[in-house]
């Protein structure tokens, strides 16, 4: 009889159908930005929803539609595994420590939690995605009714896929790491981009069926199985879409188990991760350490060590070096693989890590206070900016001419090597100039919090820092430019295009010079507005 009361009791799973309602409801109401944020989002994905689902739709009958069906939804259950790393401020019940004071047991809260799970433009993008790959896919009567399960086991494997991965890095999410790994989230989803452009670009010149031969690996892989499945009965292979079946069934109650034993530890242990995250400081520190060495000796050296360690230890100058570092890579060599790009096209690295000089002083936020104490002249506010563009050129140089030969041998054109290494040398002078003379004109601040790099009302200050700096450094470049193309015009181009490796990189320190020259006295004049501009935030 106790049993049969206790088996009887109100399951919480509305409760927390409706907590994510409240949740979700409260959260708009907060302010009009807000949901015009929200309601924008919602739209761009039923957009995209709708297009996909067509798109699905009229592949069918098409002899690779499966093939496109199940890689499509395995990149979607990556997606679900990995956004919730990136992601973790996007669903406020992605932590289960939340619930930690409350009477509840892992079972009951692992049902709730996974059906208040489907709540959202998420699932809703997925499910649109399934049922397009259904369509597309399932040919006579078998096969759409196998559909009638593959569809829901698909989704709560991909949704159940995402609790277990946050709650197994709940401890991760919520320490210095965490934020560390959300901020390189616009890293993942540039060179993602990049990647698919890629494929996109590869499947425009060569068809789908280069799709075919991963196709039939993913088709055993949870949830795109499912998928599989489905075409397998279309093709009479009924033996085979049971096996796919049953390993998304099976991966379905394993990220359960997981997910469950996740909860029960997360409510039961301490929280050590503080402890843990102390043990690697030691390392970091003779790491880092290590290099101080090497640096020049007084405040040269000093600002470099400063900058080096801002950049490896403060979460978003981390993200924007690995972020620019990626980019500068990524285009020049993706456009040299299609056998399409130009040589130039290696000077956009110098470019992109050139942009990390300019709002010098907005990257120290509010402890800039200390760095404004020690400037007492214009010759104190150059040593300061020379310190900081060396740090710079100490990884820029090197890296910039790493892409400019990598492309190079892509390309094969290595008559033009010295043209290109010599241009990119110029740029990233030209950056470094302007990138000081932007620091001391147009500062503003970085939150520390958040995903936000300008503070709320300097958004059109950074715009035109950047921008303005940008056209600045392309015109203090033009005489290399032009130097560039009269030798390839004239017919001593082959003969003498070896003269732009020496003449842009002196070019280059030269404008560096004079850059940070410029850039000194008025650093000094304005250190008080300086100082409030970067504080703001």
């Amino acid at each position: 009889m106790r049993a049969a009361a206790k088996g009887a009791g109100p399951s919480i799973t509305p409760v927390v159908v409706r907590l994510k309602l409240s949740l979700l409801t409260n959260g708009l109401r907060q302010s009009a930005g807000r949901r015009a944020v929200y309601i924008s989002s919602l739209v761009v994905v039923v957009l995209l929803a709708a297009l996909q689902f067509l798109g699905l739709v009229a592949l069918r009958g098409n002899s690779h539609a499966a093939s496109v069906a199940v890689l499509l939804l395995a990149v979607m259950a990556l997606g679900w595994a990995v956004m919730p790393l990136f992601f973790p401020s996007g669903d406020e019940t992605l932590d289960p420590t939340r619930l930690v004071m409350l009477p509840l047991r892992p079972r009951p809260l692992v049902r709730a939690l996974l059906v208040a799970s489907l709540v959202g433009i998420g699932p809703l993008f997925t499910l649109s995605l399934l049922v397009g790959s259904v369509i597309a896919v399932a040919r006579g009567a078998a096969a759409f009714v196998v559909a009638l399960v593959a569809v829901p086991l698909a989704l709560l494997v991909c949704v159940a896929l995402a609790r277990a991965v946050a709650a197994a890095n709940v401890r991760l999410l919520s320490s210095r790491k965490g934020r560390d790994l959300a901020l390189l989230s616009g890293l993942v989803i540039a060179v993602g981009a990049q990647l698919v452009n890629f494929g996109v670009q590869r499947l425009g010149s060569a068809g789908l069926g280069q799709l075919d031969p991963v196709a039939e690996v993913l088709a055993w892989v949870p949830p795109a199985s499912a998928i599989g499945a489905v075409d397998a009965v279309s093709d009479g292979s009924y033996g085979v879409a049971v096996a796919q079946l049953a390993l998304s069934a099976g991966t379905l109650v394993l990220a359960v188990r997981v997910w469950s034993r996740t909860l029960t530890r997360l409510m039961t242990a301490p929280d050590g991760s503080t402890l843990q995250a102390a043990e690697p400081s030691v390392a970091r520190e003779r790491g880092v350490g290590g290099l101080a060495g090497l640096l020049p000796g007084g405040r040269t050296g000093t600002v470099m060590e400063r900058s080096l360690r801002y950049a490896w230890r403060d979460p978003k100058t981390k993200a924007a070096w690995v972020t620019s570092l990626a980019i500068g890579l990524i285009v020049p060599v993706f456009n040299a693989m299609q056998g399409t790009g130009s040589i130039y096209i290696a000077c956009f690295a110098a470019g992109m890590l050139g942009i990390q000089m300019y709002n010098q002083f907005g990257q120290d936020t509010s402890a800039f206070w200390m760095v404004a104490m020690t400037i007492s002249s214009t010759r104190d506010a150059y040593v300061e900016l020379r310190g900081r563009a060396l740090a710079l050129a100490l990884i820029c140089l090197p890296y910039a001419t790493l892409v400019v030969v990598v492309t190079t041998a892509l390309l094969g054109e290595w008559a033009k090597l010295p043209e290109a290494l010599g241009l990119s040398l110029a740029l990233l002078g030209a950056m470094l100039a302007s990138g000081a003379w932007a620091s001391a004109r147009f500062p503003y601040s970085i939150p520390q919090e958040g995903y936000k790099n300008v503070a709320p009302g300097q958004s059109g200050l950074a715009t035109v820092a950047i921008l303005g700096g940008m056209v600045g450094a392309a015109l203090l470049c033009a005489p290399v430019i032009a130097l560039t193309v009269w030798l390839n015009v004239s017919s001593g181009g082959d003969r003498w295009g070896w003269l732009l490796l020496p003449v842009g990189a002196a070019y280059g320190v030269l404008l560096t010079v004079l850059g940070l020259r410029l850039a000194a006295p008025r650093t000094a004049r304005r250190l008080p507005e300086i100082l409030a501009a970067v504080s703001k935030g």
